[in-house]
Protein backbone atom coordinates (compact mmCIF):
# COMPACT_ATOMS: atom_id res chain seq x y z
CA UNK A 1 0.00 0.00 0.00
CA UNK A 2 0.91 3.39 -0.80
CA UNK A 3 1.46 5.53 2.25
CA UNK A 4 2.89 8.70 0.41
CA UNK A 5 0.67 11.67 1.21
CA UNK A 6 0.07 14.33 -2.19
CA UNK A 7 0.34 17.62 -1.58
CA UNK A 8 -3.89 18.98 -0.83
CA UNK A 9 -4.67 22.77 -1.22
CA UNK A 10 -8.64 23.52 0.24
CA UNK A 11 -10.29 25.72 -1.50
CA UNK A 12 -13.67 27.12 -0.59
CA UNK A 13 -16.23 29.78 -1.20
CA UNK A 14 -18.76 31.00 0.60
CA UNK A 15 -22.46 30.62 -1.35
CA UNK A 16 -25.74 32.32 0.26
CA UNK A 17 -28.22 29.85 -0.47
CA UNK A 18 -29.41 26.98 1.66
CA UNK A 19 -27.46 23.49 0.95
CA UNK A 20 -30.30 21.76 -0.39
CA UNK A 21 -30.49 24.61 -3.28
CA UNK A 22 -26.78 24.52 -3.73
CA UNK A 23 -26.23 20.45 -3.63
CA UNK A 24 -29.18 20.05 -5.74
CA UNK A 25 -27.70 22.22 -8.69
CA UNK A 26 -23.89 21.33 -8.46
CA UNK A 27 -24.93 17.29 -8.10
CA UNK A 28 -26.25 17.52 -11.44
CA UNK A 29 -23.69 16.43 -14.02
CA UNK A 30 -25.80 18.44 -16.75
CA UNK A 31 -24.96 21.52 -15.15
CA UNK A 32 -21.32 21.34 -14.89
CA UNK A 33 -20.70 23.37 -18.17
CA UNK A 34 -22.83 26.29 -17.09
CA UNK A 35 -19.94 26.40 -13.58
CA UNK A 36 -17.06 23.89 -14.52
CA UNK A 37 -15.41 25.17 -17.17
CA UNK A 38 -12.25 22.92 -16.47
CA UNK A 39 -14.32 19.99 -17.77
CA UNK A 40 -15.42 21.81 -20.84
CA UNK A 41 -18.32 23.57 -22.78
CA UNK A 42 -20.30 20.33 -22.96
CA UNK A 43 -20.94 17.07 -21.52
CA UNK A 44 -23.67 14.10 -22.27
CA UNK A 45 -24.74 10.46 -21.20
CA UNK A 46 -23.10 7.80 -23.20
CA UNK A 47 -23.68 4.16 -22.12
CA UNK A 48 -24.63 5.37 -18.51
CA UNK A 49 -21.37 7.61 -18.49
CA UNK A 50 -20.91 11.19 -18.23
CA UNK A 51 -18.68 12.17 -20.75
CA UNK A 52 -16.86 15.73 -21.13
CA UNK A 53 -15.95 16.25 -25.11
CA UNK A 54 -14.18 19.19 -24.95
CA UNK A 55 -12.47 19.43 -21.86
CA UNK A 56 -8.83 21.07 -22.11
CA UNK A 57 -7.62 17.60 -21.52
CA UNK A 58 -9.79 15.67 -24.06
CA UNK A 59 -12.39 13.00 -23.89
CA UNK A 60 -12.83 12.28 -20.11
CA UNK A 61 -15.32 10.30 -17.94
CA UNK A 62 -17.11 11.69 -15.18
CA UNK A 63 -18.42 9.68 -12.05
CA UNK A 64 -19.94 11.72 -9.09
CA UNK A 65 -20.76 10.06 -5.81
CA UNK A 66 -24.56 8.91 -5.54
CA UNK A 67 -26.73 11.22 -4.21
CA UNK A 68 -26.51 11.62 -0.39
CA UNK A 69 -27.77 13.45 2.66
CA UNK A 70 -24.37 14.85 3.56
CA UNK A 71 -23.16 17.20 0.89
CA UNK A 72 -20.66 14.76 -0.70
CA UNK A 73 -20.25 15.97 -4.48
CA UNK A 74 -17.03 13.32 -4.74
CA UNK A 75 -16.44 13.02 -8.48
CA UNK A 76 -13.68 10.76 -10.09
CA UNK A 77 -12.25 12.26 -13.97
CA UNK A 78 -11.05 9.53 -15.71
CA UNK A 79 -8.56 10.85 -18.26
CA UNK A 80 -8.03 10.15 -21.83
CA UNK A 81 -4.78 8.18 -20.60
CA UNK A 82 -6.95 6.24 -18.59
CA UNK A 83 -5.65 7.68 -15.54
CA UNK A 84 -8.42 8.31 -12.98
CA UNK A 85 -8.14 11.58 -10.55
CA UNK A 86 -10.43 11.77 -7.29
CA UNK A 87 -11.56 15.10 -6.51
CA UNK A 88 -13.09 15.54 -2.67
CA UNK A 89 -15.95 18.11 -3.01
CA UNK A 90 -18.36 18.86 -0.10
CA UNK A 91 -21.48 21.64 0.06
CA UNK A 92 -22.06 22.22 3.94
CA UNK A 93 -24.05 24.56 6.33
CA UNK A 94 -22.70 28.21 6.37
CA UNK A 95 -25.35 29.76 8.49
CA UNK A 96 -28.59 30.21 6.46
CA UNK A 97 -26.35 29.51 3.54
CA UNK A 98 -23.24 27.06 2.35
CA UNK A 99 -19.76 26.73 1.84
CA UNK A 100 -17.80 24.63 -0.90
CA UNK A 101 -14.97 22.99 -0.38
CA UNK A 102 -12.96 21.47 -3.12
CA UNK A 103 -9.56 19.81 -2.10
CA UNK A 104 -7.10 19.72 -4.62
CA UNK A 105 -4.11 16.98 -4.52
CA UNK A 106 -1.55 17.56 -6.14
CA UNK A 107 -0.50 14.51 -8.68
CA UNK A 108 3.32 12.97 -8.89
CA UNK A 109 4.35 14.82 -12.43
CA UNK A 110 2.68 18.50 -11.66
CA UNK A 111 5.11 21.13 -11.28
CA UNK A 112 4.43 24.00 -9.17
CA UNK A 113 3.22 25.78 -11.92
CA UNK A 114 0.70 23.02 -13.16
CA UNK A 115 -0.10 23.07 -9.16
CA UNK A 116 -1.20 26.72 -8.85
CA UNK A 117 -2.69 26.51 -12.33
CA UNK A 118 -5.21 23.74 -11.37
CA UNK A 119 -6.00 25.83 -8.12
CA UNK A 120 -6.59 29.06 -10.04
CA UNK A 121 -9.24 27.07 -12.70
CA UNK A 122 -10.87 25.72 -9.29
CA UNK A 123 -11.22 28.73 -7.49
CA UNK A 124 -12.60 30.15 -10.99
CA UNK A 125 -15.14 27.92 -10.96
CA UNK A 126 -16.69 27.89 -7.71
CA UNK A 127 -16.98 31.71 -8.19
CA UNK A 128 -18.87 30.86 -11.52
CA UNK A 129 -21.20 28.54 -8.96
CA UNK A 130 -21.16 31.21 -6.71
CA UNK A 131 -22.18 33.79 -8.91
CA UNK A 132 -25.05 31.47 -10.52
CA UNK A 133 -26.50 30.34 -7.44
CA UNK A 134 -26.82 34.04 -5.73
CA UNK A 135 -28.05 35.06 -9.21
CA UNK A 136 -31.02 32.50 -9.09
Amino acid sequence: MDTTASASRHISTRINRPVRDVYAYASNPANLPEWAHGLGGSISTIDGQWIAESSPMGRVVVAFARENEFGVLDHDVTLPSGETVHNPVRVIADGTGSEVVFTLRRRPEMSDEDFRRDADAVRADLSTLKRLMERA
